[in-house]
């Protein structure tokens, strides 16, 4: 049976409830509750936009989008927006999903914290990011009324949001430091990772091997 909330509604696949248990058995109630609401706020700004896509596509994706974070899936050889992305897909292609329609998934992962570029991409990968931007930044904040948010938090409660999903961020990327070069994970390590050097874009390119 599907579930509505905010006349959003969760696809009532089998897929779905997978993906729910999933992330849900090891992610932290930060985390988790962070990714529904990620779903449910994509799919308000896809209304509002128009934009045509796949629900249980975009469920996925949001639900996995964080998977890097949590001790279970995080890596120290990559960025945590890879981690889940890999999964996702790995996920998705155990129970029979077609190639692309995975790759589409994985594109949305790992494009989540790139600004702008997700928007010239297919409708999921532009909603993950339009979740996310939502409910960590703010961005589209009054795209969406009062009662819907309401709604949306009274299932998945924000209850010190802030603090909490960048002590989670600190914890997932602090034993990979050589991750957050050129991205907003160097902003996270600077201001919680005593003794943090943050590497230089300008510095890489002039120390490289290239004599000019």
């Amino acid at each position: 049976m599907a579930e509505i909330i905010a006349d959003v509604e969760v696809p009532g696949t089998e897929l779905v409830r997978e993906a729910t248990e999933l992330v849900r058995n090891v992610a932290s109630p930060v985390v988790f509750h962070h990714c529904r609401r990620v779903y449910f706020w994509g799919s308000m700004r896809a209304r509002r936009r128009g934009m045509q896509h796949d629900p249980e596509l975009l469920y996925v994706a949001a639900l996995f989008h964080d998977l890097g974070l949590t001790d279970r899936y995080a890596r120290t050889d990559q960025r945590f927006e890879i981690d889940g992305a890999d999964e996702a897909r790995r996920f998705l292609l155990e129970r029979g999903t077609a190639e692309d329609r995975a790759r589409l998934v994985w594109e949305a992962i790992a494009l989540h914290t790139t600004p702008e570029i997700p928007w010239h991409m297919a409708p999921e990968i532009a909603l993950v990011t339009a979740g996310v931007e939502l409910d960590v930044l703010g961005i589209g904040y009054d795209e969406i009324s009062e009662e819907q948010r309401e709604a949306v938090v009274a299932l998945h409660p924000r209850s010190d949001f802030k603090n909490g999903i960048l002590r989670e961020f600190t914890h997932s990327v602090a034993p990979r430091p050589q991750t957050a070069f050129c991205n907003f994970k160097a902003d996270i390590l600077d201001r919680f990772m005593p003794g943090f050097v943050r590497a230089d874009f300008v510095d890489a390119v002039m120390e490289s091997p290239w004599a000019e």
